[in-house]
């Protein structure tokens, strides 16, 4: 049975989020099923696969933007996420006033320590030869018992 697919993000919801983000040189936009921003290995933006866009805001600002623009949390996959508001379309459509909220969201997560990496290391190759000659030298001395 062949895979089922992610829906794709509305496509003008896509563009918009896109206008958004080039307003912000600094910030990349990632993802591809799932578009989203981060800095320092924190995200801080996404658009959902219904097209709502997600901000990662602080405490009080986020308190007062649920309330101004009579929003929420934002919930995914049945787990309401603490941080992140849902902005209204009618404010995703308006870059201008959106851009201080984006704007805020970002020196946010720029406060944060920024999260270590995940990946692993590459073994150097004195390492390598250590465990290879090592392994040679146990060889002998259980060939030599004989």
């Amino acid at each position: 049975m062949a895979k089922k697919q992610a829906a794709a993000v509305p496509q003008a919801k896509l563009d918009l989020y896109e206008k958004l983000v080039v307003a912000f040189p600094e910030v990349e936009r990632k993802g591809a099923a799932m578009p989203y921003t981060s800095c320092n290995g924190h995200m801080f933006s996404f658009l959902t696969k219904d097209g709502k866009l997600a901000l990662r805001l602080p405490d009080e600002p986020r308190e007062a933007f649920i309330k101004k623009f009579k929003t929420k949390l934002c919930e995914q996959h049945g787990t309401v996420m603490k941080e992140y508001v849902v902005v209204p379309d009618t404010l995703l459509k308006k870059t201008a006033e959106l851009k201080k909220h984006f704007r805020a969201s970002l020196d946010y997560v720029s406060s944060l320590k920024p999260k270590a990496t995940t990946r692993k290391k590459k073994q150097t190759k004195k390492v390598a030869k250590k465990t290879s000659s090592s392994a040679k030298g146990r060889k002998k001395k259980v060939g030599k018992k004989k």
